[in-house]
């Protein structure tokens, strides 16, 4: 088995923001990595950290950039075991799209029309959850339960075979990270979490 992560975050950035006051979801944002340490992690962002456009494909740093910054938000991490032909065509498809990133953008009108519960899609245009939605269900990982287009981050928290492993803010999650790699203890960041 193999372990695909979902990261769910909800900055302080006035788009978060108003996604908040829309939605009144715990999260606003979500990232999807192959590697326990989180490094790197992929979504549908802002390129730049203190503009939130443009936005689109982009590899995420927990350590820099826009992480480093915010790094009192709020978050939770996800574990979902899958077989490894599924782990695998999931990391593929990222990669795949990772070889064209700059022909993907963000769909801010998608954004939208997902509040209002319609289904909107335009080729090479995603949001974050949309983005970790067509990955997973694209490789058989999970079955969603609407398109992507309709899903939010804040329901990855409901699927049964995601597994919350750490629950905290980015600054605590990367501190521990740390303090288990400073002392060369062979355990990862999550199996460090879960004994706590």
């Amino acid at each position: 088995m193999k372990s695909i992560y979902i990261l769910l975050t909800r900055s302080k950035t006035a788009v978060s923001k108003m996604i908040y006051q829309v939605t009144q979801d715990a999260y606003t944002h979500v990232s999807i990595s192959f590697e326990p340490s989180l490094q790197p992690m992929y979504s549908f962002a802002r390129k730049y950290n203190y503009t939130p456009l443009p936005a689109g494909l982009k590899d995420e740093d927990l350590d820099n950039g826009f992480y480093k910054r915010f790094e009192n938000i709020p978050c939770a991490l996800y574990e979902l075991n899958v077989d490894e032909d599924v782990y695998e065509k999931a990391k593929a498809h990222v990669e795949s799209m990772k070889l064209q990133m700059d022909e993907y953008r963000f769909s801010l009108f998608g954004l939208v029309m997902c509040k209002f519960n319609i289904p909107y899609e335009r080729e090479n245009y995603y949001f974050c959850s949309q983005f970790v939605g067509e990955i997973l269900a694209s490789c058989g990982a999970l079955d969603l339960p609407k398109p992507p287009t309709l899903m939010r981050p804040a329901d990855y928290m409901e699927f049964s075979e995601l597994k919350c492993i750490f629950e905290g803010d980015v600054k605590r999650l990367r501190t521990e990270y740390r303090k288990v790699e400073d002392k060369d203890e062979p355990s990862s960041i999550l199996n460090f979490l879960r004994m706590r």
